[in-house]
This record gives structure tokens, C-alpha cells and sequence, in this order.
């Protein structure tokens, strides 16, 4: 089919979004990317790469200050690139959001938290809609990026966006594509990860699929913004559920004293019917612990249970608590001390490795935990120098990690390992430390010694 004849087939009635399309096909387009986070950032060098002029758009104006003077506030975009995007004029960084108004397209990436009872938080995203409401013209696309329960787009962001008179589809278009980011992935990057595109109308979904398919290797276009959003929460429930089982797994094989890391490498031996997830100290990052909960909190507005949805949380939340157990006992049995009173080094803060993402991690809570019940907790992360201020983990603000010296790691009673970043010396922690706790089987292979113990948590032996 013919551009042309594609074009006449999905052509709104508006004249504007006709302008709009063809600015699209020429990469012409000014894209307004709001949220310059871990998602926005990225997105924008992606888009800029492509060609596109981008206007990035954030409340903080301490990041924006950052970006213009070549400084990234995210790990995944180096300055180098940020530099590179300034430079020939095509991108820039703002506060105002009346300079919105001059973007062909406006996306969305903001946080969509979930409040202490696990119910969905769409204040941000409610917050962008009513602002963009403020400058929304004809001839304008609205995609939302932040992750959701299906009908978010339809029942919350349209209704806010046509309340000044303009209707979706057809003075203005609006779609929904996930993003589907895994900082520190070193396989794949934002242009490189296929991306899910739906909406309501076919100008709509054709607007987007231009500026994706612009932006990234491949698209898949679905029918709807509804099962584009059910498309995010299916890819994350599926993680939350697989993990939840192996951190079950690795407490029944625990007791067998079976090493769950020795069967997962051997299971995904199998070329078909087993995909290897493995346990950890509980889920972080702001997908697979928030996720599913948008689903759960959907599904009783039609009386259907999510069982097995609330089971794999409880069963992920519960992990902090398994490791702070296992040390707990550690310190006893192999060291004759407890926990309070005990110098503890905590290995990570990050949610995962070789990134500087706190979002969610389960560090936090750990770290927080076991200074309460009495130890002394310093921290490493090579990639966390100082901790950044959280929303809830404020008391943790401006802490600074321990220098990483021989002479340091000696003074603890014991470590234990969150977050299994590539560039720390784990034979040397072995070394001087008399009791490891390795949440992350960081400690397998090489780092070992015959004076020290080291445990594969959630494992005690109980020989020997």
C-alpha cells in the first residue's frame, strides 16, 4: 500500500493532523518528551539519533540545569551524548510547559507509584495530562509512555485533554506505547527493543506508528490503547510470578541443603520449556514490584480475584525479610555474635547490577531494617557514592559508601551481598570478611577461601 493511499484511508478530519502526518514521515517533527528520567532520557537521544528535533520537558529545574551544561542525571546516557545532543541544535531542555505548545508530538514518561495499600498513584500522570491540557492545539499527538492498568489512557487521560473543547481522533491524536527500558542491559537499548503501539482510532495509531518505527528497529502495532496496556502489565506479571517462584524454590531447596543456583544452571540447560529467573534479596525498579498491583487494583471493578498475582507478591515481598534471617542466624551459628551491636557491611543499594538505580530497591528496606534491630550498617556501591534523597527513605539522604580498602572491609563482622555489581573485587571482600551472606551467588566460583565462610543465602549448612 502506497503512502499515499495509506494516508487517505486514515486521514482525520482535522487539516492540522494531516500537516501533522506528513511532518511525521520527514522526521520534520518537533517531539516534546515529558519526564527526563530514566525513560525520557533515553527516549530523547533515541528520537534525536533519528533525526527528530527534541524538546525534553521536566519540573526539576536542577536536571535541566545539569543537561545544559552536559551533565546527564542518568547513568544510561552518558554526558558524551547529551553533549552531542546540544550541539547541533536539535535538542534543548525546559521548564516552561507553555513552550510545549510548539511540539508535534507530547509523550509522556512520568512515574506511576503505587501508594502504602497498593493502589495505583496517577497523580503524576493526571497532573501531565491537565498541564498538557493548558497548551494542547490541533494537529497534536499525545502518547502515553508510563506504565498502567488498562483503560488509563481512554477513562482518565482523554476525558482531561478534550475538556477545552477538542476531541481524540480527530482535532488531536492520542496512543499508548510502553516502554519497555532495562538500564544497564548491555544487549539492548532504547532503538533496539521492539515497541508495542496501540490506540483507538487509525490517525492515531498511524501517527505513532511513524514516530516509533522512526525511533526503533521494529514495532507491533495492537488494536487499542487498552491492549497496549495490558501488553506492559502481562510482560512484568510474568517476571513477578517466575522470580516469586524461584525465591520459593530457594527456600524449600535450602532446607534440602540444595544449592538453587546449581539447579537453575543446570535446568536452563534444557533448549525448550524452562527459562532461567533466579531469587534475589526482593524485587526492585519501577516495574516488576509496582506492576502487577495495577492490574490487581483493575480487576476488582470487575469481582475478578488475582490469586496468583497476590500470592507472587507476597512471596516477593517476604524476601528481604528471608536474608535478614539468614544473616541473623549466620552470625549465630557460625560466629557465636548477634545481629545487635554487629558492624555490617551491605553490598549494593542499586536494584540491579551496574547501574545506579534505587528505584525501589530492596536494599533500602534492608539496610533500614537491620539498623533497627541493633547492627552498625555502612554500604558499598561503586555505582552510589552518596544516597541520593527518596521519597521513602528520606532518612537515608546524603549517607556516603565506605572507602574500599583491605584495611576497611576488616573491621566488619560480616557482609552481605544485595546487588552483584560486575566491577567489586569479591575475592577480596572473602578475604576479610568472616562471613559473607551472597543474596546474589556474586561469591561462586574463584571467591573463596578456606579460612572464611561464605553462604550462598538463603543456605545455612546445616553440616559441617
Amino acid at each position: 500500500m502506497t503512502d499515499t493511499l495509506e494516508r487517505a484511508l486514515v486521514q482525520p478530519a482535522h487539516p492540522a493532523v494531516d500537516d501533522l502526518l506528513t511532518r511525521l514521515e520527514g522526521r520534520d517533527a518537533l517531539l516534546g518528551i515529558i519526564g527526563l528520567g530514566y525513560v525520557g532520557l533515553p527516549l530523547s537521544a533515541a528520537a534525536h539519533r533519528a533525526g527528530f528535533q527534541v524538546l525534553g520537558f521536566d519540573v526539576d529545574d536542577s536536571k535541566i540545569s545539569r543537561l545544559e551544561q552536559g551533565v546527564s542525571p542518568v547513568g544510561t546516557v552518558p554526558d558524551a551524548i547529551v553533549k552531542g545532543m546540544y550541539a547541533d541544535g536539535r535538542f534543548r531542555a525546559v521548564s516552561d510547559a507553555r513552550m510545549l505548545r510548539d511540539a508535534d508530538a507530547l509523550i509522556i514518561c512520568v512515574p506511576t507509584p503505587i501508594d502504602r495499600h497498593r493502589n495505583p498513584d496517577l497523580s503524576y500522570v493526571v497532573a501531565t495530562a491537565e498541564m498538557i491540557a493548558t497548551v494542547l492545539r490541533p494537529g497534536q499527538i499525545v502518547v502515553l509512555e508510563s506504565t498502567t492498568w488498562p483503560g488509563t489512557t481512554d477513562e482518565v487521560v482523554k476525558p482531561i485533554l478534550e475538556a477545552g473543547g477538542l476531541k481524540a481522533g480527530k482535532d488531536f491524536l492520542l496512543a499508548y506505547s510502553p516502554e519497555r527500558e532495562d538500564p544497564g542491559n548491555p544487549n539492548f537499548e532504547t532503538s533496539t527493543i521492539p515497541r508495542v503501539v496501540g490506540a483507538d482510532d487509525s490517525g492515531s495509531r498511524r501517527a505513532a506508528e511513524l514516530i516509533y518505527g522512526a525511533i526503533v528497529d521494529r514495532i507491533v502495532p495492537v488494536s487499542s490503547t487498552r491492549t497496549a496496556e495490558a501488553v506492559k502489565l502481562t510482560e512484568n506479571i510474568y517476571r513477578a510470578v517466575n522470580i516469586a517462584l524461584v525465591n520459593e524454590l530457594k527456600l524449600i531447596y535450602g532446607k534440602m541443603d540444595i544449592n538453587i543456583w546449581e539447579v537453575i544452571d543446570a535446568a536452563k540447560s534444557k533448549p525448550f520449556g524452562f527459562q532461567a529467573f533466579y531469587p534475589g534479596p526482593g524485587l526492585g525498579g519501577h516495574c516488576i514490584p509496582i506492576d502487577p498491583f495495577y492490574l490487581t487494583w483493575k480487576a476488582r471493578e470487575f469481582e475478578v480475584p488475582t490469586r496468583f498475582i497476590e500470592l507472587a507478591g507476597e512471596v516477593n515481598a517476604d524476601a528481604p525479610r528471608e536474608v535478614i534471617s539468614t544473616l541473623v542466624l549466620a552470625l549465630g551459628s557460625r560466629l557465636g555474635e548477634s545481629l545487635a551491636g554487629a558492624r555490617i557491611l551491605l553490598l549494593g543499594l542499586a536494584y540491579k547490577k551496574n547501574v545506579d538505580d534505587m528505584r525501589e530497591s530492596p536494599s533500602l528496606k534492608i539496610l533500614e531494617e537491620l539498623e533497627a534491630m541493633g547492627a552498625e550498617v555502612e554500604y558499598f556501591d561503586p555505582h552510589i557514592p552518596v544516597i541520593p534523597m527518596t521519597r521513602e527513605h528520606a532518612a537515608l539522604a546524603n549517607r556516603k559508601g565506605i572507602d574500599w580498602t583491605a584495611e576497611t572491609l576488616s573491621g566488619f563482622d560480616a557482609a552481605l551481598i544485595c546487588t552483584d555489581h560486575d566491577s567489586v573485587d569479591y575475592q577480596q571482600l572473602v578475604d576479610q570478611v568472616a562471613l559473607v551472606v551472597d543474596s546474589r551467588n556474586a561469591t561462586r566460583g574463584g571467591a573463596r577461601h578456606t579460612d572464611r565462610v561464605v553462604l550462598p543465602c538463603p543456605l545455612v549448612p546445616s553440616r559441617g
